[in-house]
């Protein structure tokens, strides 16, 4: 999507305030003078939901705003202070309660990557007029590059993620079936493709999370598992019935995504739960705030065993799985699908 610099970068902004998991956080701005800092920080503000006239803290040194849903938003320019200042400037927002958002960290003098570990790193520099655009990303990494405009690196160091040695163990220790988990390997690695698909219109979005979302988001698919007349049967073995029995009475009561969210927040991935809570079919539809449980809705739709197809054909398949009885919930679910679709992608799919 070609847009002017400016409201390629106010746009970007304003998706950050949409993939943001948990308070308080701190957001690094890095970059030149010009380089768009500000306007960036003009469309974050205006995605959290602020109102008012948002100037650079330059200085007033910072700026309090507040946010629809998130507490205080804190814009501190630490540009013309030394070393000592801005340390002592910022030491006095440690207990910030909601986003500190801070410009020109590197002027504290200290080890900015060490002392910000937990942080979401958002470095802006200015290409040259014949730069191209391309898109890559990395597990915490989201990199957009406007064509011969700002170039915007996004780094997210505020969530922890499981590493594969621990999604592995936990699909042994559930007996999750190899056909579940050849879906989930499908589902992940069209995911962080839908990020990347989202990072060439400016649209920032978490490509590690959403790999490892779309990983674990039928962890506990079998909690779900049951027998219909017109449904693809599956007997499982006499350990799996066990194993899958125990996790059943641990979750009494929770669907699938939401057995799946608990185990991942009593793991301390609270964040990977939150975009894994949402993604299943239910009526009335589940609330989709951030950009990655969007997205993970959107992935799960579009894969049908370990193949990706259209929205029509999985659905086409939800009916013949259920029968004929579904076949008007299945249409709103369609409908459902279709319009986070259009969210996501305005100008079409990508794939």
């Amino acid at each position: 999507m070609s847009l002017p610099k400016a409201e390629n970068t106010l746009h970007a902004g304003a998706s950050l305030a949409r993939t943001l998991y948990g308070m308080p956080l701190t957001v690094l701005l890095r970059g030149e003078l010009g380089a768009g800092k500000t306007t960036f920080f003009q469309g974050f503000a205006k995605g959290l939901g602020v109102h008012e006239h948002v100037m650079s803290p330059t200085f007033a040194l910072e700026q309090r705003y507040a946010t629809q849903e998130l507490g205080e938003l804190l814009h501190i320019d630490l540009y013309r202070l030394r070393a000592n200042q801005a340390q002592e400037l910022l030491a006095a927002t440690d207990d910030h309660q909601g986003i500190r958002c801070i410009e020109w960290p590197e002027r504290l003098g200290v080890d900015v990557d060490a002392v910000f570990a937990e942080a979401i790193v958002v470095s802006l520099t200015e290409e040259p007029p014949t730069a191209t655009r391309t898109v890559r990303d990395g597990p915490a990494r989201t990199m957009l590059f406007g064509s011969g405009g700002r170039h915007i690196t996004v780094e997210f160091r505020d969530i922890p993620l499981p590493t594969p040695q621990e999604v592995a163990l936990w699909r042994t220790e559930v007996q999750l079936p190899t056909r579940i988990i050849a879906h989930s390997h499908t589902v992940g690695a069209f995911a962080k493709a839908l990020a990347s698909a989202l990072a060439a219109q400016c649209t920032i979005a978490r490509p590690g999370a959403l790999s490892v979302s779309g990983e674990l988001h039928d962890l506990f698919r079998f909690v779900d598992f049951r027998a219909l007349p017109h449904a693809r049967t599956f007997i499982p073995t006499e350990k799996e019935e066990e194993v899958w029995t125990k996790w059943r009475e641990r979750f009494n009561g929770l669907r699938h995504e939401e057995a799946a969210a608990t185990f991942l927040r009593e793991k301390g991935y609270a964040a990977v739960g939150d975009i894994i809570s949402s993604h299943g079919l239910r009526l009335p539809s589940s609330e989709r705030v951030t950009i990655e449980q969007k997205a993970l809705f959107y992935a799960d739709k579009r894969v049908q065993e370990d193949a990706i197809v259209s929205l029509r054909a999985r659905f086409e398949d939800f009916q013949t799985r259920y029968g004929e009885s579904d076949r008007i919930t299945s249409k709103v679910w369609y409908e459902e699908a279709k319009k986070v679709e259009k969210e996501l992608f305005p100008d079409g799919a990508p794939f």
